[in-house]
């Protein structure tokens, strides 16, 4: 389960990326959508830009930005602009769409003189009263005229969910570029005061709900791939649930979803958790609601966490509704292992494993060199061979050598545990110095941990898709949300960067354990 990235941060898992542009099939519908509305303002636009926004196209834009900005004909006029300005940018190319950003960003920022004088007003201010007219302007005087104009289109059909996306694209353009760089902050700021979880509605997702929406959790689904309609008519089976939080302005987004199954035990297997031949469970025999995927729906939301809430909400509702269900556990990916592995197989080597895994290692190593017939690559004694553990997960399906991965399995467990719970500690020791908070270098991990969940058991060969060996060894993780705990969990993690963990993880850290 994940999340994330962002993300996430650990926020959840953001779904995967698409080709560049705002692809979703509701903004496709948008300039149709804001034909009528924009018919008003078309005598203020005049000709229709380039597509690439040359620097006179875009002068005149911004004629008209400041229009909307100075409500000329009253509101109605500035809805019509601004819903001829979001069709005018649907058209542009991705160098227009730059263009007309960097003018957006550049010329409706704050302006300094008015912010100099307010700030002067304010420190003149001599009474009480007067010095609260002072604070009101000079908060008035710090708010860029461009998060006004932005704040137009939450009044159009759609308006939301365009600058949801906007903010997609906006994230990619604004790297190593400080304009667009503060451009992004004020949206994200900006639909982070609308996102409040406080206006969320969660919905149960089943095989009942639109068509449309269904496609979109296929669509979304960012931790274990959806192949097809019937894969997704299980996961929505009697003995498997899907909530996902929505918007009142996209009530048709889901904004994060997340897959539970209702089984009996904590599960340890993906592939046997969403074998589509098992048997489905009575959902009112189950003992345990496992949490095994949680994906952020929207890419412009990232950096906007909720996920945390849906988790809550959803472990309050399957309490009520199954009071046999004790256990609430995710079983997630560790989708930042294996880079971190690489880069301390790079720097430590053999000295990762202890005498004894080294030795087994490599007698299995030689054992199938010899059994093919296999001339080594190296005189072992020259120095230039590569270390044991890079050479075994090199063998092609080693995995299914039980040998090899039983030999594997100790040294590969304790140094997840390792990445999971200490290597994380110490590699930010200079920023907890300088009075930063400590957290895990896993996204997923910080997700649960800050939600209030404890590491509860390390999963071998969990995840034996392609994904799953590639980023994690195929170990995954069962954090567990103890409702008695949750509080103490968070506070110990979110306070004083200490992971909770149980017995079992911390047995699986030591040295030839």
């Amino acid at each position: 389960m994940s999340d994330a990235p962002n993300t996430a941060t650990l926020d959840p898992v953001q779904p995967p990326a698409g080709p560049p542009g705002l692809l979703d099939r509701a903004l496709d519908n948008l300039r149709t959508r804001w034909r009528e509305i924009a018919a008003s303002a078309r005598g203020a636009v005049g000709a229709p830009p380039r597509t690439h926004l040359p620097k006179e196209d875009a002068e005149r834009l911004k004629e008209q930005i400041e229009a909307c900005l100075e409500a000329r004909g009253g509101e109605v006029s500035a809805r019509a602009r601004a819903a001829q300005l979001g069709r005018t940018y649907l058209a542009l190319d991705p160098q227009g769409r730059r263009n007309f950003l960097l003018m957006l960003a550049r010329d409706f920022d704050v302006e300094r003189a008015a912010v100099d004088e307010a700030m002067a007003t304010f420190q003149a201010a001599a009474d009480p009263v007067a010095r609260g007219h002072a604070e009101r302007a000079l908060r008035r005087a710090l708010e860029p005229p461009r998060v006004r104009l932005l704040t137009q289109f939450n009044a159009l059909p759609e308006g939301v969910k365009f600058l949801v996306d906007l903010r997609a694209e906006l994230m990619e353009m604004a790297r190593g570029e400080p304009l667009l760089q503060a451009l992004e902050d004020d949206l994200k700021n900006l639909l982070r005061s609308w996102f409040d979880v406080g206006f969320l509605e969660m919905r149960r997702i089943t095989w009942d709900s639109p068509a449309s929406l269904l496609e979109k959790l296929i669509k979304y689904e960012a931790v274990h791939e959806i192949s097809g309609w019937q894969d997704l008519k299980d996961r929505l089976d009697s003995d498997r649930r899907c909530f996902a939080f929505f918007h009142p302005r996209m009530p048709h987004e889901p904004l994060i979803f997340v897959e539970v199954a209702l089984v009996q035990g904590m599960s340890d297997n993906v592939q046997a958790l969403l074998d589509p031949s098992a048997p489905v469970c009575d959902p009112k025999s189950a003992d345990s609601a496992i949490f095994y995927s949680i994906s952020n729906a929207q890419v412009g939301l990232a950096g906007i966490s909720f996920g945390n809430f849906l988790i809550k909400r959803v472990v309050d509702g399957l309490t009520g509704e199954f009071p046999s269900i004790k256990c609430f556990a995710t079983l997630s990916p560790i989708p930042g292992f294996r880079r971190w592995f690489d880069r301390t197989l790079d720097r430590d080597g053999d000295a990762l494993l202890t005498n004894a895994e080294a030795e087994r290692i490599a007698e299995r190593l030689a054992q199938r060199d010899s059994e093919a017939g296999a001339v080594p690559d190296s005189d072992p004694d020259s120095g230039d061979e590569a270390p044991i553990l890079a050479r075994a997960l090199t063998v092609p399906g080693w995995h299914e050598d039980e040998e090899l991965q039983k030999q594997l399995r100790g040294p590969l467990m304790r140094l997840a545990v390792h990445y999971l719970t200490t290597a994380q500690t110490s590699e930010r020791r200079v920023e907890r110095a300088e009075g930063a908070q400590a957290r895990a270098l896993d996204p997923v991990a910080h997700f649960h941990l800050t939600n209030g969940a404890r590491m509860e058991r390390l999963n071998w060969l969990a995840d034996r898709s392609r994904k799953g060996l590639k980023q994690s060894c195929g170990m995954m993780i069962n954090y567990r949300y103890r409702l008695g705990e949750i509080d103490a969990n968070h506070e110990a993690y979110s306070g004083d960067g200490r992971i909770i963990t149980s017995s079992a993880i911390r047995s699986l850290g030591k040295a030839g354990g």
